[in-house]
């Protein structure tokens, strides 16, 4: 069995979560209250930036000069091609400004900044890898519950439910179980804890989102 399908079998009653949670499930209707999904944008821009360093210190801390390229395109994607979609739904839905981070959201970007820093680069691959598995996921899953072209956030899913976007996570898909078969068995475990930390993490910040959680 790869890596991969033995750690989505780790993690599949968190997704199950994800896609049972109010934030999910009213997005998919298209009722979600804009002020929940004007929270939401603001932290996921704030996000995407530092989630595209963490992408691009891993690029190069790579050891294959075709991963290295790899994960430099998808740090240009986050941080370039995302954020434009960002600056058409701030207008949209009238966000004038990303604000301060909040605690969710700070939590998992040092969460996967610390990891593609400091532990092997496994590791921080396995780390990233949630937020272009689950996304995809979620966006396939709504996108094939037939939601309605009047949805407000039909944009949204579309992105993530788009064929371009799912070259991506496969090609990170394959990475991560290329560096788990060549790594030690010590690094194949805790590149699957930091895939389960990360897959908790998604769960909290949409929920973070519905719940407009911020510091006190």
């Amino acid at each position: 069995m790869k890596w991969s399908e033995y750690t989505w079998r780790q993690i599949e009653k968190y997704y199950q979560s994800i896609l049972d949670m109010p934030f999910v499930t009213e997005l998919a209707k298209g009722n979600l209250p804009k002020e929940k999904f004007q929270f939401y944008m603001a932290q996921d821009s704030l996000y995407l930036e530092h989630f595209g360093r963490a992408l691009a210190l891993i690029g190069a801390r790579a050891y294959n000069i075709q991963d290295v390229l790899s994960f430099i395109r998808f740090a240009e994607n986050a941080i370039v091609v995302e954020n434009a979609l960002h600056e058409s739904y701030f207008k949209d839905f009238d966000v004038t400004e990303k604000g301060r981070m909040q605690p969710v959201c700070h939590h998992y970007v040092h969460f996967l900044k610390s990891t593609a820093a400091l532990d092997a680069v496994e590791i921080g691959m396995a780390a990233v890898l949630p937020c272009f598995w689950i996304y995809q996921k979620v966006g396939d899953h709504i996108y094939g519950s037939r939601q309605s072209e009047a949805n407000p956030y039909k944009k949204w899913i579309d992105t993530y439910a788009g064929e371009e976007f799912a070259i991506a996570v496969q090609q990170a898909i394959e990475i991560c179980d290329k560096a788990a078969e060549s790594t030690t068995p010590e690094n194949r475990t805790r590149m699957t804890e930091a895939f389960i930390t990360a897959t908790q993490m998604e769960y909290y910040f949409w929920q973070a989102a519905y719940e407009l959680k911020s510091w006190i």
